[in-house]
C-alpha cells in the first residue's frame, strides 16, 4: 500500500516537471518567435534604441562623477553642506565627531556604500565647524545621517538603532535602511532588513523623534570617548 502510494506521489511530480518544462519552453518558443519576425529594419532599431540607453546611462554617470558622487569625501563647513545637496537629487550627510568611535565605524560603511551607489552622494561634517546647521536640523545624538532628497531633509538615522542596535552591524542592513529612506536604489527585500551576519539578539526600531536631555551632543555609543 505505502509503495503505491509512493509511486502516484512521484507520478504526480513528474508530470508537475513536465508541465512546468513545458511552459518554459512555450516562452523560449514565443521569445524567438518575435526575433525570427523582425527584419533588418527592427533589429537595427532595437540596437539603437539599446545603444542610446548605454549612452545616456554613461552620460549620467559621468555627471554623477563631477558632482562627487562614488566617493565618501568630508566637506570643510556648514556653507558647503547647502550647495552639495543643492546640485545632487539624493545625498547622505553623515553628522560626526572625532572623539566618537561610532563615527569611524560608519565612516567604514559608507565609504563602501558610496562606491556601491553612484546615484547618491555621501558626504561627511564635523559638527563642531556646523553648529548653525546641527542646531537647525536638531542634531544632538552623534552619528546622525541626514538624507537629504531634492534639497530638503527628508529622513534621518540617528545612532544605530535603526541598524540593529549594535557596532557590528553589516554594511547591508545600513545598505537596507538607506533603501527603506529611498535615498538609493535599492534592489533588495525592503520589508525586512537582511540578516546576513546578524547576531539573534539583534534588534532593528522605527526612527522616531528622541527626547533628548540636558546641553550638547549625546553620544550612542559607550565607547565615546568623552
Amino acid at each position: 500500500m505505502a509503495g503505491q502510494s509512493m509511486d502516484i506521489v512521484a507520478k504526480v511530480l513528474e508530470q508537475q516537471v513536465l508541465q512546468s518544462a513545458r511552459l518554459v519552453e512555450e516562452q523560449l518558443d514565443a521569445e524567438l518567435g518575435k526575433l525570427e519576425k523582425m527584419d533588418e529594419d527592427d533589429l537595427e532599431k532595437l540596437k539603437e534604441r539599446r545603444l542610446e540607453a548605454l549612452k545616456k546611462a554613461q552620460k549620467q554617470k559621468q555627471e554623477w562623477l563631477s558632482k562627487g558622487h562614488g566617493e565618501y569625501r568630508e566637506i570643510p563647513s556648514e556653507k558647503d553642506f547647502f550647495s552639495e545637496v543643492k546640485e545632487s537629487k539624493n545625498v547622505v550627510c553623515h553628522f560626526y565627531r572625532d572623539s566618537t568611535f561610532s563615527c569611524k565605524i560608519l565612516d567604514k560603511h559608507l565609504t563602501s556604500l558610496a562606491k556601491k551607489h553612484l546615484e547618491t552622494k555621501f558626504i561627511k561634517l564635523n559638527v563642531e565647524k556646523a553648529p548653525f546647521l546641527t542646531e537647525r536640523l536638531h542634531i544632538k545624538v552623534i552619528p546622525t545621517m541626514a538624507l537629504v532628497k531634492d534639497g530638503k531633509t527628508k529622513d534621518y538615522v540617528v545612532g544605530f538603532g535603526d541598524l540593529g542596535n549594535t557596532d557590528e552591524f553589516p554594511t547591508e542592513v545600513l545598505e537596507w535602511r538607506l533603501g527603506c529612506a529611498d535615498i538609493i536604489t535599492y534592489s533588495g527585500n525592503l520589508l525586512e532588513p537582511p540578516t546576513i551576519g546578524q547576531k539573534s539578539g539583534s534588534k532593528f526600531t522605527k526612527v522616531d523623534k528622541k527626547t533628548i536631555r540636558g546641553k550638547g551632543y549625546d553620544s550612542d555609543s559607550d565607547s565615546d570617548d568623552d
